[in-house]
């Protein structure tokens, strides 16, 4: 089988680091062309550190890692420290990275790529804001049709909001890429708060994870006992959801899910909900399906996934 080529555009954050290790693991079934990192979780400067860190922890330093934008197209940066520490990769202690920065921009990458990888070969898995899609898209539209799909990370609708009441994070933060995504008619597969909060990192899942008696394992372990301290307060629940990974478990084993093709807009001008995904869910807008929106997961065989996979490193 031919690997599939994909981008990974990623804010790390500790459920970010977990993704990654999940597609590094995954060779003979996931090509990572580049991973791409956009200010998110915490600020520019931290998320590309933090994915050089991770592309060390999985033994794959020759991943190429390109920064992209600083800050969203239109508002100020909000941040995320108080889920994921001042560093982003809060918990174990973590030397910094030897690997090198990739000179090019990240938007200038994703847009090469795209130009230069036959069409339709291309998935973009955005795990952050979506910044860097979006001025891609907006600075060669030509390359929107070449893409082959768009597996993301964001939004919500029956879980509501996790940063405000009505809206997730990753949309929250640039709301204008976002809607720009969600309009530009290539097929988008949608991993919302529905769903990743389906996908619980309870004592014994960590557990799994330790059990392992390998570095990378180790390294999970410890990211998740750190922040799932703040979900299980905020949430009365009993472990964290464990939310970026579920984009690249979706392209290893998309029968684990379940979800609707529905549309899906962005609200960006209410100051009231700012972020929010408006999710057609029950079809009620007549308006056209623009997105693959998830609803349900198998949580077991998600974590027998992880655990497999990342035993691989």
């Amino acid at each position: 089988m031919t690997p599939r080529k994909i981008i990974i555009d990623t804010d790390p954050g500790q459920d970010d680091a977990v993704a990654i290790l999940l597609a590094l693991a995954c060779p003979e079934e996931i090509d990572v062309l580049g991973v791409t990192a956009v200010a998110g979780n915490v600020p520019l400067a931290l998320t590309q550190k933090n994915a050089r860190i991770i592309c060390e922890l999985a033994g794959k330093p020759e991943t190429r890692v390109f920064a992209g934008c600083e800050a969203p197209m239109m508002q100020p940066l909000v941040t995320a420290e108080h889920v994921h520490g001042k560093t982003g990769l809060d918990g174990p202690k973590l030397d910094d990275p030897v690997m090198p920065l990739q000179q090019q921009h990240a938007v200038d990458f994703i847009i090469d790529t795209l130009r230069n990888e036959q069409s339709g070969t291309v998935t973009l898995c955005p795990l952050g804001p979506l910044t860097n899609i979006a001025m891609a898209f907006r600075k060669a539209p030509d390359i929107v049709p070449r893409v082959q799909e768009i597996v993301l990370m964001g939004g919500a609708y029956f879980e509501v909001g996790n940063i405000t009441p009505a809206a997730e994070f990753n949309i929250y933060v640039d709301p204008e890429a976002a809607a720009v995504v969600f309009a530009c008619g290539r097929p988008i597969t949608v991993m919302p708060l529905d769903v990743t909060h389906k996908a619980l990192t309870t004592r014994a899942r960590i557990d799994r994870f330790r059990s392992l008696g390998t570095k990378a394992g180790d390294m999970v372990a410890a990211w998740t006992d750190f922040f799932e301290r703040f979900d299980m307060e905020k949430y009365g629940s009993e472990g964290a959801p464990l939310h970026d990974p579920c984009v690249i478990a979706y392209l290893l084993r998309p029968e684990l899910f379940s979800g609707r093709n529905i549309n899906v807009e962005i609200e960006t001008n209410s100051p009231l909900t700012r972020g929010m995904t408006v999710a057609d869910w029950w079809r009620v807008t007549g308006k056209p399906e623009n997105a693959l929106f998830i609803g349900d997961l198998d949580a077991d065989g998600f974590y027998d996934l992880l655990v497999e996979r990342i035993g691989r490193l």
